[in-house]
Formats: C-alpha cells, sequence, structure tokens
C-alpha cells in the first residue's frame, strides 16, 4: 500500500504543478483548451499505442475478453446503483439526472491512465483502453439518453471519436501482434509517456479555478463520493475474486472501478443549459479524495 500511495503522491505534485502554474498566470483558458486537445487527440492515444505495441508477452487473449466483460459489468452495476442511491441525495429532476451520471461515469482517461501507468506500467494500459471501450458504448446510448430523456440514433454518432477510433486500433495491435521498426516505436513511447503529467497538469489547473471552499462546504458531497470511490468498488472486489486471480487484471479493474466522476458530464449538461455547479465540484472534490482511497483499494486485494 506505500508504495502505491507515494506513486499517488507523485501524481499529486504533478497536479499541484499545475495549480502553481495556473496561480502564478501562466496557463489560462487558451492554454488550458490547447493542451486538453493535445492530450485527448494526440498524446493520450500515442500513449495506448505504446503499451498495446509492448503488452503482446504481458497480455493474453483470455485476458482482453474477460477485462471487457468485467468493464460491461461495472456500468450496468453502477447503473443500478445509481438509480438506487440518486434519490438520498437530491430531488430536483434535472439534478437527478446529473448525480445518476455521475454515478456511472469516471474519469477514466485523465487519470486512470497515469494511476495505471505508474502502478503496473504501460504494457497494461490495454486493459484501460477496454474501458475506454465500453465507456464510450454506454456514455453515448444511456448517457444521452439519461440527460435527454430520450435515445436518438443521431447520438451513436458522437461514438465516433479520438478516444473510441485509438482503443480499438490499440486492441487491434495486441490481438494482430503488430510490431513497429524499434524508431517508429522510440518515438511514439516518448511522446505518449507526455500524457500522464500533462493529463495531471489540467487537473490542477481546474482546482486553481475553483472555489474550494465552496466545495469544502458541500457535506453530501463527501458521503458520495464514499460511496463512489470506496463503497461500491469494495462491493464488487468479490464477484472479481470469482472469475479472476490474475493480480495484474484485478489491479487495473479496482483501479477503474474507484475512478473519480468524469468531466464528460458537465460538459454534457452545460451542452443542454443544466445547471453544472454540484457536478463541477463533485469532479473536483472526488479527484482529490481519489488520490487517498486508490491505494486503500489496491491494498485489500
Amino acid at each position: 500500500m506505500l508504495t502505491v500511495f507515494f506513486q499517488m503522491l507523485a501524481l499529486i505534485l504533478m497536479i499541484g504543478t499545475g495549480y502553481v502554474i495556473t496561480r502564478k498566470g501562466m496557463m489560462d483558458e487558451h492554454t488550458n483548451g490547447q493542451i486538453s486537445g493535445m492530450v485527448v487527440n494526440v498524446f493520450n492515444p500515442l500513449l495506448f499505442f505504446s503499451g498495446a505495441l509492448n503488452a503482446g508477452s504481458f497480455v493474453s487473449m483470455d485476458s482482453m475478453v474477460l477485462v471487457f466483460l468485467i468493464a460491461m459489468g461495472m456500468y450496468v452495476f453502477f447503473i443500478l446503483s445509481g438509480m438506487l442511491l440518486t434519490p438520498f441525495f437530491e430531488k430536483r429532476p434535472e439534478q437527478k439526472r446529473i448525480f445518476q451520471m455521475m454515478f456511472v461515469f469516471s474519469n477514466t482517461g485523465f487519470i486512470g491512465v497515469p494511476v495505471v501507468n505508474s502502478v503496473l506500467g504501460p504494457e497494461y494500459l490495454i486493459f484501460v483502453t477496454e474501458f475506454l471501450l465500453a465507456y464510450n458504448l454506454f456514455f453515448y446510448t444511456y448517457g444521452i439518453m439519461m440527460m435527454d430523456g430520450s435515445f436518438s440514433v443521431s447520438s451513436l454518432k458522437a461514438m465516433v471519436n479520438p478516444g473510441m477510433v485509438c482503443s480499438v486500433a490499440a486492441v487491434a495491435i495486441v490481438l494482430g501482434d503488430i510490431h513497429l521498426p524499434d524508431f517508429i516505436e522510440t518515438a511514439i513511447t516518448c511522446l505518449g509517456n507526455t500524457a500522464s503529467p500533462l493529463a495531471l497538469i489540467l487537473v490542477g489547473f481546474s482546482l486553481a479555478r475553483a472555489d474550494l471552499g465552496k466545495i469544502l462546504r458541500e457535506g453530501r458531497l463527501y458521503l458520495f463520493s464514499l460511496l463512489k470511490l470506496l463503497v461500491l468498488p469494495l462491493l464488487m472486489l468479490p464477484v472479481l475474486r470469482m472469475v479472476t486471480d490474475d493480480r495484474a487484471v484485478t489491479v487495473v479493474c479496482m483501479a477503474m472501478f474507484g475512478m473519480p466522476v468524469g468531466s464528460m458530464i458537465l460538459m454534457l449538461g452545460n451542452e443542454r443549459g443544466m445547471d453544472g455547479t454540484t457536478c463541477g465540484a463533485a469532479i473536483i472534490l472526488s479527484t482529490v479524495l481519489c488520490v487517498f482511497t486508490i491505494p486503500v483499494l489496491l491494498a485489500v486485494i
């Protein structure tokens, strides 16, 4: 547990760097947008490719199928849990929809990638790409239906995005046992390695721009974060132990189970004119708290 905790402390230092840079005026909304675009569309995909190119000797076909099924099961469990628990946190119809989304959709990319990369190494990021595949499938079907109150086939077009394309490509690289010349793999690895620190710097930017005092006074969000980051993941652990004894698979899955609230919910709500104050606060608070809860989840495996 101490090893994982110290690795999480390293992530805190990177988040803190983003916080300081922003407070010193070295980073603004424009810079944040530009870096976010590079992380999402360039560096994260290259990190996935790097992991996929090195995953051949570590990852079996059976484990890849198992992880994808676990990821799909996780979202079903979170959807049912959100339906059950949301009424205890929110009564207003619009905010109930947002709260239910908060139970389901986590920050698999910006937080999940650095955590798995630091704890296990890039070769196991192929498992994270499978969780991203499941995320896209559920977000652009169930998520859109939840926010709009109805399902539209046109929403499926949004499923074809850089994250989805790169996830599919990374899986294809592993399944096809594809190898590239060493100098190309070196370039991909070096560029991909910038994704994790840049993503965490972006989290620090969000912290620096947030009203931390107001967030810290939101008592119900502490209970929500406890449920999302610890209680629900621990409830899934016995089932996870029943389906696999592979430690790497278990570590990745428990880390994914315990991810903080994802920012896509806030973006989707903003597009629809919904009040995103509570969601924004939950994103910040759960992101900070996951630094302490993830080592606990990995310690009980």
